[in-house]
């Protein structure tokens, strides 16, 4: 059996025409000609060795074997255009850019392990990283700002999707010189007293330490407070105080600062993935996102 040679465009234009049971009308919907159209049927009908279309004055119909080709047709341009589509997808993945919506303390201690593996594998995708704080972060993804975001604010919001991806619990920041810097465990009841750095009532960490502290029968005063976690880190390595502050804001291997867990109660918070319900995430977004959410669920985010 000879090659049979026909182009996609003498399949889409039978397709059409039997769709649409009308030469004028397909021939609009593909912005052809009448007889542009009407030829490339011609052509592939001679291709097959077979009439596909019964033409008359008024009307346009199948034949048998049209009936019967026209399913295999547009299994074939269905095809086609998934193999497009996928071909697209995967230039949108190598060359595209995303911006992610971040508080800060996981900015630096979850999202940059994960850039950099991102970054081998796709190294032409631009990654833009709005490092602010909770607040700031919902409204970024709200208004379409940014792809997606990471925070541990916005599960309650219905338009928001919200993808848990670890847990962490609150420390106590200190010098690694500080007598309780070998202790195991600190209760909330014995800060009474100290010297405590705090971030200030602007931060949604705030909100959630004030509740702790205020449950307690002796409660400690912040002598100093900055608007974001890292100043208040650097005033603790400067020696003003101690810090209650999330596990993922101060790295395990800080050369002069420890963190020892805080207890009754143990405070966590939960740091998750939010997007929008209502968006579709782009090949490169859609990749990074996974990139999070596989790092997570292999326990390698704290």
């Amino acid at each position: 059996m000879g090659r049979i040679k026909f182009d996609m465009g003498e399949l889409e234009a039978f397709v059409m025409t039997a769709e649409k049971a009308s030469f004028r009308l397909a021939a609009d919907a593909l912005f052809l000609s009448p007889p542009a159209l009407s030829r490339r049927v011609e052509r592939l009908e001679s291709a097959l060795g077979a009439r596909l279309l019964e033409r008359t004055t008024r009307h346009v119909e199948l034949t048998p074997v049209g009936q019967e080709f026209l399913q295999e047709a547009r299994r074939a341009l269905a095809s086609l255009e998934e193999a497009i589509q996928r071909v697209d997808d995967q230039q949108k993945l190598r060359r595209g850019r995303v911006i992610v919506a971040c508080i800060p303390s996981v900015a630096t201690n979850l999202l940059a392990p994960v850039l950099k593996a991102f970054a081998q594998d796709q190294p032409e995708v631009q990654v833009h990283v709005m490092d602010e704080g909770a607040k700031q972060v919902l409204e970024a993804i709200r208004q379409g700002e940014a792809d997606f975001g990471l925070s541990f604010t916005g599960s309650q919001e219905p338009s928001l999707q919200f993808d848990a991806l670890t847990s962490e619990r609150y420390v106590l920041a200190m010098p690694r010189t500080h007598p309780w810097a070998n202790r195991e465990q600190v209760d909330w009841s014995e800060l009474a007293g100290q010297r405590l750095v705090s971030v200030s009532h602007q931060s949604e960490n705030r909100v959630l330490l004030d509740q702790v502290i205020a449950q307690l029968s002796h409660r400690p005063v912040a002598w100093y407070e900055c608007n974001h976690l890292a100043g208040a880190l650097a005033l603790v390595e400067a020696g003003l105080g101690i810090a209650a502050i999330p596990q993922l804001a101060l790295r395990p291997d800080h050369a002069q600062l420890c963190g020892v867990p805080l207890t009754a109660p143990q405070v966590w918070r939960t740091i998750g993935l939010l997007r929008r319900r209502d968006r579709t995430l782009s090949p490169s977004a859609q990749t990074l996102h996974m990139c999070l959410l596989q790092a997570c669920s292999n326990g390698s985010c704290i």
